[in-house]
């Protein structure tokens, strides 16, 4: 009964922006922390940043530091990634996952995943 569900991506010119999306059901959202990962053809899934329970705290992979922005609304049961000046190698498929309870320091281990969605970012 737990879903994820992206949405948002799409094609985009190098330089531009994009929000994707990913609608929560099934569960208690409020208390779980999150994530988002991708995956570009022919290379392994890649940690993009997670977030608190509370949206209180968040953390990037060096990659995309400074240009991606996770928060999350849980009155709407939604967390979003705000994408900025987007690359060429960034191109891949984007997924939301569900940790296995709150953030805590150290690994963070994650049970259920989207389906993931397309961003293609062209030059």
């Amino acid at each position: 009964q737990v879903q994820l569900v992206e949405s948002g991506g799409g094609l985009v010119q190098a330089g531009g922006s994009l929000r994707l999306s990913c609608a929560a059901s099934g569960f208690t959202f409020s208390l779980y922390g999150m994530g988002w990962f991708r995956q570009a053809p022919g290379k392994e899934r890649e940690f993009l940043g997670d977030i608190s329970r509370s949206g209180g705290v968040t953390d990037y992979a060096d990659s995309v530091k400074g240009r991606f922005t996770i928060s999350r609304d849980n009155s709407k049961k939604t967390m979003y990634l705000q994408m900025n000046s987007l690359k060429p190698e960034d191109t891949a498929v984007y997924y939301c996952a569900r940790m296995t309870g709150p953030l805590r320091r150290g690994t963070n281990e994650y049970d259920y995943w989207g389906q993931g969605t397309q961003v293609t970012v062209s030059s």
